[in-house]
Formats: structure tokens, sequence, C-alpha cells
């Protein structure tokens, strides 16, 4: 049975240390995740803020952890001996992230369950964090992984932002749509047809459009309502469906 002064040594002075190295090094990624994640948010990416805030900051805590094997286990490292707990560690990190793969979810132009994913890669690495002994930086690593989930949706709104729509568009057949006039149209209710999501196809001898209309600043672009009563009026379009998109 474990004695008060094998477990004392977990909360040691070098311990203590070395878990504020690992809380400033996580806070550091953080902030750095959040600023790529921006960009990727600003854009009207699935993946975000969050998700890249929330990888950013445990891959630094994973890296840490690994820069000081003579603390984990509370100093007793020695005491294990033929045991490898980076083979353990490399399995957990490999099956969590197959895990979190099976959360993600895409339906056109949406995907979905990206943050989801990456909280659960996460929380992860928090639990190999608490079975190394690191119980400070677990703990401000589990702290700021739920702050993160909990209010970094409320600042992504509040920042500028360019909110994209996904639209299909199915013409009636012997009508052909001209891309400079869909482009010009797009433009005149404040979007613009994002590069490279443009495509063509033919299904039952009626052409088909799809692409991702992006809008030019966070408070242009008319409503999903709006664009949907207008299209009803549209010459040559037979049916057509118009969804938010985060693709």
């Amino acid at each position: 049975m474990p004695s008060i002064e094998f477990l004392r040594a977990y909360w040691s002075s070098g311990e203590l240390a070395t878990n504020l190295v690992i809380l400033m090094n996580i806070g550091g990624a953080l902030l750095l995740g959040l600023c790529v994640g921006y960009e990727r948010s600003y854009h009207g990416r699935a993946a975000g803020m969050r998700t890249y805030g929330l990888v950013c900051m445990a891959s630094a805590a994973l890296t840490v952890l690994c820069g000081y094997p003579n603390l984990w286990f509370g100093g007793h490292m020695s005491e294990l001996v033929g045991t490898d707990p980076t083979r353990v560690v490399q399995g957990i990190v490999t099956g969590i992230g197959f895990l979190g793969a099976g959360v993600i979810m895409r339906e056109g132009f949406n995907i979905s369950g990206l943050t989801t994913a990456a909280s659960i890669w996460a929380s992860s690495v928090i639990g190999v964090a608490v079975g190394l002994g690191f119980y400070l930086g677990a703990m401000g690593l589990a702290f700021l992984c739920a702050m993160s989930m909990i209010f970094l949706s409320k600042v992504e709104a509040w920042l500028p932002s360019r909110h994209a729509i996904a639209i299909t568009m199915r013409f009636k057949p012997g009508f052909e749509p001209k891309e400079d006039q869909l482009r010009a149209m797009a433009l005149e209710r404040g979007y613009q047809i994002a590069g490279g999501s443009l495509t063509i196809g033919m299904d039952q001898g009626k052409l088909e459009w799809r692409f991702v209309a992006l809008a030019l600043s966070k408070r242009s672009g008319s409503p999903l309502s709006r664009i949907a009563e207008e299209m009803t009026h549209f010459d040559g379009i037979d049916s057509f469906q118009v969804t938010h998109a985060r693709n």
C-alpha cells in the first residue's frame, strides 16, 4: 500500500513547477490555435476556433508531458521496471482518433461533429495527464477545454465572419444557365460563389448545379427565406434546395 510520502511526491515542488510549465504551454497553444481557427471560421468553414483551439492545446499538452519522463508517476518512474508508458500513450491517442472520426458527419456541403471529435481527443489527453500524475495540468486542460466549448461559439458569433449557404438548382429540360449571370445574381444579393465549389451534373435530363455562396461580410447576404422566395419565380428552375453550409 502506498505510503504518505509516496503520495506526497505527486505534489512536490518539482511536480508543481512542471505543472505550471504545462499550463503556460497549453495556454499559449490555445491562443495560437484560436488565431488559426478564426481564419477558418471567418470563411465559413466547419473547423473553426473551437476545433483548432482544442486540438492545438491538447497536442501541446501531450508533447510537453513527454518532456518530463523523470517526473511521471510522482517521480517513481525508475521503480516501474520493464514498463514503457509511451507505448500506452501512443495506443490511446491513436485509438481515440478513430473514435472521434466516427462522430464526424457529412451531408452535402455540411460537416458536423468536428468539435465533438476534437473534444473527445482532448479528453483522452486529460486522462493521460492524470494517469502520469500531472494533476494540476490535467485540471487546467479540462477547464480550458470546457470554457472553449461553452464560450467560444459566442465569441465566434461576435467576431466578424462570413456565413455560407449551399444551393442546389435543378433546371427545366432544355434550359441552359449562364455562369456569369449566376455570379452576378449572387453579388446582387450580397454573396459570391466560393471558388472551386461549383459542381455541374445531369439528372433525368435536367441540369443540376451545386455550389456554396459565401456572404461578402457578416451583415451582407439575403436570408435563406428571401432567397428561396425569389428562386420560386426564376425562369428555368424546376426545383431547388437552399441550406446553411459549413464545409
